[in-house]
């Protein structure tokens, strides 16, 4: 990311896993003032650790909050694009790399993680009336004056459906959305947060949302 937005800050969430991030972080960015590491300790869960580095964003007065998976499923060569689209449109509150839009596309799910993702974008779309094509996808960039708007402290999705929960408060706050299409890689290392227990709950929780527009 340094490398294709030079300019940018890049803050690391880490919730004290046992994978070493924040060791590592502090290992080869130490004098790097451009890396900011937080660690939250006695707190879990993807929802509320991007809800703190939201607010790090309003907190610190940056223009655009740009958010993707750290595991390279999502490949940074591609947020200079989100970057430019919104920069060109001052009526635009978030970018979406998208991997339904025409030209997106994923590369290594089996089949029915694809469906998975699929069925939950469809209901999203149709149940909560979000003007996009990609709503559970984590690569965005956002106009933090609209983060502001939000009040972030109303969000309370702790999971994964937070990344619908912030595209429908979004929206209901009159924000314009937009997509660019991207490819989403599988990891080759490690293995995926989101079970089918998870998928299960974040499904419940998007049918609370719907049911409470």
């Amino acid at each position: 990311m340094r490398k294709e937005i030079p300019s940018a800050d890049i803050l690391i969430v880490d919730d004290q896993s046992p994978d070493g991030t924040a060791d590592l972080v502090r290992e080869n960015f130490e004098k790097d003032h451009h890396v900011i590491l937080k660690v939250r300790e006695n707190q879990k869960g993807l929802g509320g650790a991007i809800r703190f580095a939201m607010q790090h964003a309003v907190d610190s007065g940056y223009d655009f909050f740009m958010n993707l998976d750290g595991d390279f499923s999502h490949d940074p060569m591609q947020l200079p694009h989100l970057l430019s689209r919104i920069e060109c449109d001052s009526d635009l509150d978030v970018v979406i790399g998208s991997r339904y839009a025409e030209g997106g596309k994923i590369v290594g799910w089996p089949l029915h993680r694809k469906w998975m993702s699929w069925l939950i974008n469809r209901f999203a779309v149709t149940c909560l009336g979000l003007p996009v094509s990609d709503c559970s996808g984590s690569m965005r960039c956002y106009r933090v004056e609209a983060l502001v708007r939000v009040n972030l402290q109303l969000l309370r999705v702790n999971g994964y459906a937070v990344l619908e929960e912030i595209l429908l408060k979004l929206v209901q706050q009159g924000s314009r959305l937009s997509e660019v299409p991207i490819t989403f890689t599988e990891r080759q290392k490690g293995a995926s947060k989101l079970t089918f227990r998870e998928a299960c709950r974040s499904c419940g929780q998007l049918l609370r949302m719907a049911w409470q527009r």
